[in-house]
């Protein structure tokens, strides 16, 4: 699998990354979780990012694959201790706190990237949360340190120049960051993150999705009307995920899954190659053709 230099940081990350809300959200057991991530990494994933509020994802990472921790790069996120259901906690104590417990649940002495989890700009401009993450790093908790969250947000993690990597929503349906945030990134060097990078494929049914969740992009998608999305759903997800593998400036795409098989399907996609710049260009087209100021980055 194609690998890309994550920034100015020294790892080399596969253009596909493993995202760990699902096993979490969903349930998963911790016999699916183990074949999942160890099929992944023999196909050649080395990309796994997780977060604290995921309820049992850190736990379930580490017992999968704790015994593998020198054969990936391993990224979580802070500052939602209790649940994303529940009030932010952007205090240096609990942040230090809460990333000792997620080295403990993860079986690990070290991360590659701790992220802050969609803090506010107005949290960023306290400097707390940014010492915070500086101080992990000194301890030896994390080499990197990261932004995970969108819109002016994150225009503002990207301008204060204190974070190695960006992690922002960009996909088909969400290309706000591809003007607002992702070229100061690679501009300042930093690694770009894409999550949602396939919109949640919230268009496979034909029908509005049961999960609140993916509302937003199922309405956006409506309105956008691609052409391509009317073609079998295998080739309109593999457009969309080259897509935002195609936006200068993103190193890897991460896709969280619960189901063991979906990993290699989604790295098959890729085998097509990269989008044709005449298909890129006419999904950008359309997008400032018809996207309003309103439809920001989504978390």
């Amino acid at each position: 699998m194609e690998k890309r230099r994550l920034g100015k940081t020294e790892m080399d990350v596969s253009v596909l990354g493993f995202g760990g809300s699902e096993i979490g959200y969903e349930r998963a057991s911790a016999e699916i979780v183990a074949e999942l991530l160890n099929s992944a990494l023999d196909a050649g994933l080395n990309v796994i990012d997780t977060a604290e509020c995921y309820y049992n994802s850190e736990e379930l990472i580490g017992q999968a694959v704790g015994d593998r921790r020198n054969e990936f790069y391993l990224f979580t996120k802070c500052g939602h201790p209790h649940g994303v259901e529940s009030s932010a906690n952007w205090s240096k104590a609990s942040i230090l706190e809460n990333v000792e417990r997620s080295l403990r649940r993860l079986k690990t002495d070290r991360l590659d990237l701790l992220q802050l989890h969609s803090c506010s700009e107005a949290e960023l401009r306290k400097g707390e949360v940014v010492d915070a993450l500086q101080t992990a790093r000194n301890k030896g908790y994390t080499r990197y340190i990261g932004y995970s969250g969108d819109s002016h947000s994150a225009r503002f993690a990207v301008e204060c120049g204190a974070f190695d990597v960006l992690q922002t929503s960009i996909n088909i349906a969400d290309q706000e960051a591809i003007n607002l945030t992702v070229p100061l990134a690679s501009k300042n060097e930093m690694g770009v993150i894409a999550k949602r990078p396939i919109a949640n494929a919230a268009w496979k049914t034909g029908h509005r999705p049961i999960d609140s969740y993916h509302h937003e992009y199922w309405e956006r998608l409506r309105k956008l009307n691609y052409d391509f999305l009317q073609r079998d759903l295998t080739n309109s997800i593999s457009i969309a995920l080259r897509f935002t593998l195609s936006v200068t400036g993103v190193h890897t795409a991460i896709v969280g899954t619960k189901k063991p098989k979906r990993w290699r399907e989604n790295a098959r996609l890729l085998e097509a190659g990269p989008l044709a710049s005449t298909e890129f260009e006419s999904i950008r087209e359309r997008w400032e053709e018809c996207a309003p100021r309103t439809w920001i980055g989504q978390i």
